[in-house]
C-alpha cells in the first residue's frame, strides 16, 4: 500500500485541530502527508455540520473522487468529523457514495491508523462511530500548521442546545480535560518552540476540570515560562463571569481580544434561539469589559434570517452592532440544520430577504471595522510573525495582541518571532506596517 495521505478540512478550529491530530497519528505510523489531493493514495475529508455551505462543499468534494476510485481500486477514501456523528448522513454516504471506504466520528480519531491498515488488507467498508462518551484520550500527537503557535483543546461538547445548532448532537455533552493534562501539553509545546496557544472548546468559559474554573486555568497557564501569548475561543455570553473578565487584567500573557457571539440583537429572536441571555445582559458585559480592559478588541457571530425574524428584529441587530462597534464579525445567513428544533419552526424567512439583510449587515460591519482600524495609524504594535503573506510573497504577515492582521516587509528569519511594527496604513480587513529596526 502506498502510504501518502491528504486531509481536507471543513469547519472551525476544533476541526482544524482534529486534522492536526490525524496528521500526527498517521505521520507517527510512517505515512507521509502530501499537499495536493491528486498525489495522495489516501484522502481524508474532515467534515463540519454547522453550516449548510460546508455540507454542500463536502458532498461536492466527495463526488469528485468517484472517477479516481473507479480507475484505482487501491485508492482509499475516508470521511470523518461532525457530520459523521449523524446517522442520516452515514446512511446517505453508504447508499449514494459507495466509493467511501472508511467512516469515523469525532470520538474515533485515535483509531484512524488501524482503520486504514485494516481496510487496505481486508478491502471491506469500515464504520467506526462512537456515540457520546465521557472518555478523553490524552497524549495524541499533532502535526501543527505553525511551529510557533498551537491549538489546544481544553474541553469538548456543548450543553447549551441553541435551537439552530447541531453541535450538542454531534460533539456530545460537555467534558473538560484535567488541568494537569492541559498544563503538561502547553509546557511540552513551549519546549518545542511554541510562543502562542489558542485554547479551544465549543464553550470554553464553561470549562470545569476537576473543580478548576476557566479563569483559574488561565492563571495557571499564564505562569508557564517561555509562553508569550494566550488566546481562547469560543465563549457563550451567559458564562462570561466577572472572574474571567478579571483574568484579562491579571494575566499578562492573555491577549486583549475576545470573540463573544451575540447571534441576534433582538430579545425575541434570542429567546427562540435558546441563547439564555438578553440584549441588555450582553451590553452590560461589553460595558464591564471595556471598563476593566479599555483596549480590548471584540469580534462576534451573527445569524441573519432566523425563522420568524422580522424587520424590527433585524433593525435591533443592526443597532446593537453600531452600539458595540465590533472590530470584526462572522456573519451567516440562517440555514436549516436537520435534527435541530429550529428546523420545525414556522415563519421561515424568504431567501431574498435573508440576502438583503445580510448585505446590509456586512456593509455596516465593514464600515465599522475600517473605522476601528484607522485608529491604529502610526501606532507601534508588537506582531507575532506567522509567515509570508498569501496575497503578496514579498510581504510578511502576523497578528497584533488584539488579533489585527498586519502585513509588512521583513526578513523570513522573523517568522515565529515577535517584532515591533509601525502601522502605516489601515484597510477594512488588515493593516499595513513597517518593521521598527532595533
Amino acid at each position: 500500500m502506498s502510504r501518502t495521505f491528504h486531509i481536507t478540512t471543513f469547519g472551525c478550529q476544533m476541526n482544524e485541530h482534529d486534522s492536526e491530530i490525524i496528521d500526527g497519528l498517521l505521520t507517527e505510523r510512517g505515512f507521509s502527508s502530501v499537499k495536493e489531493r491528486k498525489d495522495a493514495s489516501i484522502v481524508i475529508i474532515n467534515t463540519c455540520s454547522v453550516r449548510d455551505n460546508a455540507d454542500k462543499r463536502f458532498f461536492g468534494t466527495l463526488g469528485q473522487l468517484k472517477k479516481r476510485k473507479e480507475s484505482d481500486p487501491s485508492f482509499i477514501v475516508c470521511v470523518c468529523g461532525c457530520m459523521m456523528q449523524q446517522q442520516r448522513v452515514v446512511d446517505i454516504i453508504k447508499a449514494k457514495y459507495p466509493w467511501v471506504d472508511v467512516i469515523f466520528g469525532t470520538n474515533s480519531i485515535h483509531h484512524i491508523p488501524e482503520l486504514i491498515e485494516k481496510v487496505s488488507m481486508e478491502k471491506e467498508k469500515l464504520v467506526d462511530i462512537i456515540e457520546n462518551t465521557e472518555e478523553i484520550v490524552e497524549g495524541l500527537p499533532a502535526k501543527r500548521l505553525f511551529n510557533h503557535k498551537a491549538l489546544v483543546n481544553i474541553m469538548f461538547g456543548c450543553n447549551n442546545f441553541c435551537t439552530y445548532c447541531i453541535v450538542p448532537y454531534t460533539r456530545g455533552r460537555e467534558k473538560s480535560r484535567r488541568p494537569e493534562a492541559i498544563l503538561a501539553e502547553v509546557r511540552e509545546l513551549v519546549e518545542d518552540g511554541v510562543k502562542e496557544i489558542m485554547l479551544l472548546g465549543q464553550n470554553v468559559n464553561s470549562y470545569d476540570g476537576d473543580g478548576t474554573s476557566f479563569a483559574e486555568l488561565l492563571k495557571m497557564i499564564n505562569e508557564i515560562d517561555g509562553l508569550e501569548r494566550i488566546r481562547f475561543m469560543t465563549s457563550n455570553p451567559k458564562d462570561l463571569s466577572d472572574e474571567l473578565i478579571e483574568a484579562f487584567t491579571v494575566c499578562d500573557k492573555l491577549c486583549h481580544n475576545l470573540h463573544l457571539p451575540i447571534q441576534s440583537g433582538s430579545n425575541r429572536v434570542l429567546k427562540r434561539m435558546n441563547r439564555k441571555y438578553t440584549r441588555e445582559d450582553y451590553l452590560k458585559l461589553i460595558e464591564k469589559l471595556r471598563i476593566r480592559v479599555p483596549d480590548i478588541t471584540l469580534s462576534t457571530d451573527i445569524i441573519v434570517g432566523f425563522p420568524g425574524e422580522t424587520d424590527e428584529d433585524f433593525e435591533e441587530t443592526l443597532s446593537l452592532v453600531k452600539e458595540v462597534e465590533y472590530d470584526s464579525a462572522f456573519t451567516f445567513i440562517y440555514s436549516i440544520r436537520k435534527g435541530t428544533p429550529a428546523e420545525k419552526y414556522d415563519n421561515q424567512v424568504e431567501e431574498s430577504e435573508k440576502h438583503r439583510r445580510f448585505d446590509l449587515l456586512v456593509s455596516t460591519v465593514n464600515e465599522i471595522s475600517e473605522k476601528k482600524n484607522k485608529v491604529y495609524q502610526d501606532r507601534i504594535e508588537k506582531i507575532l510573525v506567522d509567515g509570508v503573506s498569501k496575497n503578496n510573497k514579498l510581504m510578511l504577515t502576523g497578528r497584533t495582541d488584539g488579533f489585527k492582521l498586519v502585513n509588512f516587509a521583513g526578513k523570513k528569519n522573523m517568522i515565529g518571532s515577535l517584532v515591533d511594527v509601525r502601522i502605516t496604513d489601515a484597510k477594512t480587513f488588515s493593516l499595513l506596517g513597517e518593521v521598527i529596526e532595533k
